[in-house]
């Protein structure tokens, strides 16, 4: 009779293929995110885009996760599911908390992703050239009022 642990059960790598189309989507489905968003609640109103936009520029180039899961989403359903979890469910929340109208936080929390995912894509997943090269201060002056607009801006109808 044998005791101890039990001997790992071989992973077939044409499993993990069929299922989540690459390791990084498989990891893309078994990761927790938490995306740390700031208390929007204690943020002057006239500064919640700027702040956004650091914070999300400080979460991409400090975290490799972050940018691990964007690739897999980007080519994994399973991946893009969880994606649009971590964004749906965190930023909503934390775009309700100062104030906008239950009707309009879906869309205010939907177009700052846009934003936000549309910049980590093309500064740290393509890499294209004038994203990459752009100091996050540079970006943060030109990002932060569409984010601005899209937070605190009455639509037009």
């Amino acid at each position: 009779v044998r005791s101890g642990p039990a001997a790992p059960t071989p992973i077939d790598p044409s499993m993990v293929m069929r299922y989540y189309g690459s390791k990084e989507g498989l990891f893309a489905a078994a990761a927790e995110f938490d995306l740390r968003l700031p208390d929007l609640t204690a943020v002057p109103p006239a500064r919640l885009g700027e702040t956004l936009v650091r914070h999300f520029l400080a979460r991409w180039e400090g975290d490799e996760t972050l940018v691990a899961l964007l690739r897999a989403a980007s080519t994994n359903p399973g991946a893009a599911e969880r994606m649009r979890g971590i964004f749906t469910d965190q930023l909503a929340a934390a775009v309700a908390t100062f104030g906008t109208g239950t009707r309009t936080t879906g869309r205010r929390a939907g177009l700052v992703a846009s934003q936000i995912l549309g910049l980590a894509f093309t500064r740290y997943i393509v890499r294209l050239p004038p994203m990459v090269d752009a100091e996050p201060e540079e970006l943060v002056s030109w990002i932060g009022p569409t984010l601005q607009r899209y937070l605190t801006e009455r639509p037009e109808k």
